[in-house]
């Protein structure tokens, strides 16, 4: 026993003696209280669902980090606790250039948070982080507390928005036209030089201003706009701009949606000043009107005197010339007609609705000369429930090729054929005009083609005036040879969209 009692140990707090123990040594209290520290910290980031990190507000190395930290900086949570802070930037400093120790030093608990961009290298791509980070104390120590928001998607779209603008400011500035922008109520918030010398206003005068009232007519405008805004489609209009100094100018505009998303947030405005076309055009219908007044006038004219001579005369030669006489000046009047017609679609620039294609057929027939129906044989097959996209002369268009038909057909008594068919396509609609005459001369085909030269040129203004009206809705004209051996001219009409 009393080897026993040598081996013993002897217990200073009261003498006793205590046997041997396997227990390891107690640590410190200052490394317990650390290790402590760690584990409330690591605690706290874990219970955080953003990316979250605790750092030494001393030396910001990290000490904790949650798992959506981790998996944003693609790192082991091991391998982020041996770094700290300012080793996450990709330089060492903020994206404003400040060192980042200096950017979250001396953040005290209970003032608020400081926050800070930085860019990090992530799986071989930069990446913009968001730091926000305040000042916690845990079981007695002091702790940083970063949490980290992915911000690169904001930073890429904003770099793509000032590449746009610095694009669209260098447009504008080339721009051979005016160039304004609006805001969603209509008020002026951005133009290039060329807007602001038309109008004679400088910035502060353009700025916030309302732009419908740069014109005379500010309503035609206002409606424009309201249409821009409902419907997010562009509009064409013409107007007349009042400049500073009073000056009445005519011009063109053409207004456009800006979107954001599918959302319709303002309009930008094309302007082009018409004072030089306005003036040749006004010239120019003087011209026409003149021409065309004295043209019928003096057809006229030759055409009674050509009638009365032809039935004065007995000689067949001389009645076979007073007869083609009388023919080519029908044949002239009609031209100018069509001319009429041209200038009229030219001036007024209708827009396509919707037609019902029956009824535009009906109409095409019943304005064609009594006498020139009743020397043909026209049949018709158009079904009541088409409805096509076209501008208000599409009748005169269809007009046009009725009466071709009929008075070049060469038959005692010419066939014509309408008929229409929705295409298989379901977005157009087929209307075919077919003949049994000598068919069209591939001279009068190339007003589709733009082969017409002066050498080689129409001797009218029908298939213009056709091809004009049809594509004004939409539409496209095709001539082939229909299967009696005369013309056939098909015209595929858009269906309307619905709604």
């Amino acid at each position: 026993m009393a080897r026993e009692d040598e081996d013993r140990a002897v217990d200073p707090s009261d003498g006793r003696s205590a046997a041997p123990s396997d227990e390891p040594p107690a640590a410190p209290a200052a490394s317990r209280s650390d290790g402590d520290g760690v584990a409330l910290a690591r605690s706290l980031v874990g219970a955080i669902p953003a990316a979250t990190l605790a750092c030494d507000p001393e030396s910001l190395a990290i000490r904790a980090v949650n798992d959506a930290a981790a998996t944003l900086l693609a790192r082991e949570p091991s391998a982020l606790t041996l770094s700290g802070l300012s080793d996450l930037a990709a330089s060492g400093t903020t994206v404003a250039g400040e060192p980042v120790a200096d950017a979250f030093s001396g953040v005290v608990a209970g003032e608020g948070a400081v926050s800070a961009e930085v860019d990090v290298a992530v799986d071989g791509d930069t990446r913009r982080l968001r730091l926000r980070a305040h000042a916690a104390t845990l079981a007695g120590r002091e702790w940083l507390i970063a949490v980290a928001t992915d911000v690169t998607a904001r930073v890429r779209a904003e770099r793509r928005n000032r590449s746009r603008a610095r694009t669209l400011d260098a447009v504008a500035s080339t721009l051979p036209l005016a160039l304004f922008r609006c805001d969603a109520r209509g008020t002026i918030d951005r133009w290039n030089e060329r807007a602001s010398a038309d109008a004679g206003y400088d910035a502060a005068d353009l700025d916030g201003r309302a732009f419908a009232d740069l014109f005379d007519d500010g309503s035609t405008v206002s409606e424009g706009l309201t249409r821009v805004y409902r419907d997010g489609i562009v509009v064409e209009r013409e107007a007349t701009l009042l400049t500073r100094s009073g000056e009445e100018v005519p011009y063109r505009l053409t207004m456009g949606p800006v979107t954001d998303g599918s959302e319709v947030v303002g309009a930008v405005v094309l302007g082009e000043d018409r004072t030089d076309e306005s003036v040749r055009e006004e010239r120019l219908a003087v011209l026409t009107r003149v021409l065309r007044h004295n043209f019928r006038n003096d057809l006229n004219v030759v055409t009674g005197f050509s009638e009365q001579a032809r039935n004065a005369v007995d000689d067949p030669e001389a009645i076979a010339q007073l007869d083609r006489v009388v023919e080519t000046a029908g044949r002239l009047l009609h031209l100018g007609e069509t001319a009429r017609k041209v200038e009229r679609l030219l001036a007024e620039r209708p827009e396509p609705e919707p037609l019902p294609l029956s009824r535009v057929v009906s109409s095409a027939l019943e304005s064609l000369p009594a006498e020139l129906r009743e020397a043909a044989d026209v049949e018709v097959d158009v079904p009541a429930d088409l409805t096509v996209s076209g501008v208000d002369r599409l009748p005169d268009a269809i007009a046009e090729l009725l009466d071709n038909a009929i008075r070049h057909g060469d038959a005692d008594r010419p066939s014509v054929r309408v008929s229409a068919a929705e295409l298989p396509s379901e977005s157009w609609v087929s209307l075919v005009v077919a003949d049994d005459g000598p068919g069209i001369p591939p001279a009068e085909r190339a007003v589709l083609t733009g082969e017409e030269t002066q050498l080689k040129h129409t001797s009218g203004l029908g298939l213009w005036y056709v091809h004009w009206v049809v594509t004004a809705g939409g539409g496209r004209l095709d001539i082939t040879e229909s299967t009696d051996g005369g013309s056939r001219i098909e015209l595929s009409l858009r269906v309307p969209d619905e709604g």
